[in-house]
């Protein structure tokens, strides 16, 4: 089988899908080349993630990333959020097929981006080597 069956479960079923229309932080990005966008919405109360949404755009493995990243900060603190790896929602996953691991890679992208606009929005210092990744890539 390609994919595992967490990776089915929330293809199938995933958690935290839509939009909070008072986020009080917005993420997007997007790869080109596979035409996949992921964006990322966040609540935000003293500096925990209470409640997080996502869109998703494109194949099973990246809403099943979106999917599996949004659970996995939801409740965290946004330092939380922001050492959270592709690695690491790739292993929750049980795994992805390789050609498939970008999909993981956006989900990590997203939420930096998220938590980028959220210290953006309200002046909050930060290393930008924390976000360099994001930047050039995927800034529209």
């Amino acid at each position: 089988m390609l994919y595992s069956e967490v990776v089915m479960d929330h293809f199938m079923n995933p958690r935290n899908v839509g939009t909070i229309d008072d986020a009080d932080a917005v993420g997007e990005v997007g790869n080109a080349k596979c035409g996949d966008i992921m964006r990322i919405y966040l609540k935000i109360n003293n500096d925990v993630i209470e409640d997080v949404k996502f869109e998703t755009f494109g194949c099973g493995s990246a809403i099943a990333s979106s999917s599996m990243a949004t659970e996995m900060i939801k409740g965290k603190p946004l330092s939380d959020a922001l050492s959270l790896t592709n690695k690491a929602v790739t292993e929750a996953l049980d795994g992805l097929p390789t050609h498939k691991i970008h999909c993981s890679v956006l989900a990590e992208g997203a939420i930096k981006a998220a938590v980028k606009d959220y210290y953006d929005k309200n002046g909050v210092k930060y290393d930008t080597k924390i976000f360099k990744d994001i930047d050039h890539e995927h800034n529209h």
